[in-house]
């Protein structure tokens, strides 16, 4: 079975969030310190990066139990982005979670 364009579509928006996150926590937040590695952000940022890669990955492998992480990598992006906006300059981390949470929703769904 072939992926479909929404799938497609979903997997982009996982890898391009993965990479944001973990570029952006690695670069951006180690190096602004402060509220930026607060543990409880820093483990938030992390965990999104990896739940996004394994919801691509999921999907990469076409097994139906890619709703499960597409809905966890849902909840865990929407989280991560609430908390870096609380944070403040991080505003494209805060637009890719929201996009990628939208498109796993829409997954898991």
């Amino acid at each position: 079975m072939a992926q479909s364009e929404d799938m497609t579509r979903c997997i982009a928006h996982c890898m391009s969030c993965y990479q944001t996150c973990l570029g952006t926590a690695m670069n951006h937040c180690l190096e602004t310190g402060g509220r930026h590695v607060e543990p409880n952000h820093f483990r938030l940022m992390m965990a999104c990066a990896e739940m996004c890669r394994t919801a691509a990955h999921f999907m990469l492998i076409n097994t139906p139990h890619h709703r499960h992480t597409c809905g966890e990598c849902a909840e865990i992006c929407s989280e991560c982005a609430k908390d870096c906006e609380r944070i403040g300059g991080m505003d494209e981390c805060v637009a890719m979670c929201r996009s990628c949470a939208q498109s796993c929703r829409a997954m898991a769904a």
